[in-house]
């Protein structure tokens, strides 16, 4: 028991102190996160709109982050991530206070979509500026521990969300956007001044790669492609995973919530270990590739019907999946990028999964609902064993060319 928990304190060592302080600012910024979950609620009980006019509505937001994730890496290479970040904190938060003043569905789209595409530059100014701050032995580590804020922040910003609509509405928007200038004001005033751990100037990176474009760089097309291809069959877990525990099994609202909260238990306790341990032993490229192979086993073993136990289990292989293959992920690109080059490959990184959260519910509902969940859990782990595949042959190439990850 004394060796675990020694493991365990070990996995939080050697973070720098701007590493912990960008995952608090992440943390604040995501336990305001109030107003996504119950957006398509507040557009069709308060606002009287449609399904169909709200689901208009709501894709905007997904093209907003589409847009927002490619800005953010262009603006972050000429700016720099400190403008970027800073930016879009301050920026976004006066636009949760106006939402509630657009009562149209024209100018609901567009306010919609200017709030997501000022959010979403954030998230490649940021992964830059983790990899900056972090020492470079700790970078996949420094990834997790910002994944950690963030789901711990998720965990509490939809229940909070949830007391204030049953206030008003309002409050929802208020409640986000303050979170976000709270968020802006304390990442404005300690990182301001601050310094990072910069590259060596011998380094090959900064050196021979420091200008090339990710969209230049055909490995890394192809990695970012098999990112997005993840992204969609682990994404499921937003949209048709709760639909099948509720059509199939018959679960209350109550018990999906236990499901979808011993989820982010398991995430939030495990990450930092499971990563720690995974650098010691697996490159980055092995623990892509197996974290994988666990998404789709994740699904597949949903169509073993059994006791609620199964969906439980399922959804533990499901997290240590996303636990090994999405911080990795963002190791990968932030190594295969240059000096000059960092926010656009993190913004192509994150392009991938934003185009996900669009992909995912249309093409999981769809499936399921013309060809039935046993298909599309069959498929799902059918397309990631073959996405496997595709990463052991980029990961291949990447290596002939001396690019390994």
């Amino acid at each position: 028991m004394n060796r675990f928990l020694q493991i365990y304190l070990d996995s939080y060592r050697g973070l720098s102190r701007p590493a912990w302080m960008l995952a608090l600012v992440m943390f604040i910024n995501r336990s305001g996160a109030m107003v996504l979950p119950f957006l398509g609620v507040y557009i069709t009980n308060k606002l009287n709109y449609s399904i169909e006019h709200a689901g208009i509505i709501l894709s905007c937001f997904g093209i907003g982050a589409v847009s927002g994730s490619w800005l953010g890496g262009w603006l972050t290479d000429r700016f720099g991530h400190f403008k970027i970040q800073a930016g879009s904190l301050f920026l976004t938060a006066p636009l949760f206070f106006i939402l509630p003043l657009l009562q149209s569905m024209e100018s609901l789209a567009f306010g919609i979509f200017s709030l997501s595409l000022i959010s979403e530059t954030f998230r490649p100014a940021n992964s830059v500026s983790i990899a900056h701050y972090a020492k470079p032995e700790n970078i996949t580590k420094a990834f997790s521990l910002n994944r950690m804020a963030i789901n711990l922040g998720f965990s509490i910003g939809p229940a909070l969300g949830g007391f204030l609509a049953s206030v008003s509405y309002d409050l929802l928007f208020y409640g986000n956007g303050i979170t976000c200038l709270l968020a802006g004001i304390l990442f404005f005033f300690y990182f301001k001044n601050q310094k990072g751990h910069q590259k060596e100037k011998g380094d090959r990176s900064a050196d021979v790669l420091s200008k090339r474009s990710p969209y230049k760089d055909l490995p890394f097309l192809l990695f970012s492609f098999l990112c997005a291809v993840y992204a969609i069959c682990f994404f499921q877990l937003l949209n048709t995973l709760p639909l099948f525990y509720r059509s199939v099994y018959q679960l209350s609202e109550s018990q999906i919530g236990r499901i979808l909260a011993f989820s982010g238990i398991v995430v939030f306790s495990l990450e930092m270990l499971v990563v720690h341990l995974a650098e010691k032993k697996l490159s980055n490229a092995i623990a892509i590739i197996l974290g994988t192979l666990l998404c789709g086993l994740s699904y597949a073993l949903l169509n073993h019907h059994a006791s609620q136990w199964i969906l439980y289990f399922s959804i533990f292989i499901l997290c240590l999946s996303e636990i090994l293959a999405i911080p990795f992920m963002a190791t990968v690109t932030i190594n295969r990028s240059g000096k000059y080059s960092q926010g656009a490959y993190m913004g192509l990184n994150a392009l991938a999964f934003s185009i996900a959260h669009i992909a995912s519910p249309y093409i999981g509902t769809h499936v399921a609902a013309t060809y039935g969940f046993t298909i599309l859990w069959w498929g799902t782990g059918i397309i990631t064993t073959m996405t496997t595949l595709g990463f052991m042959a980029v990961f291949r190439f990447m290596k002939r060319r001396k690019d390994a990850p």
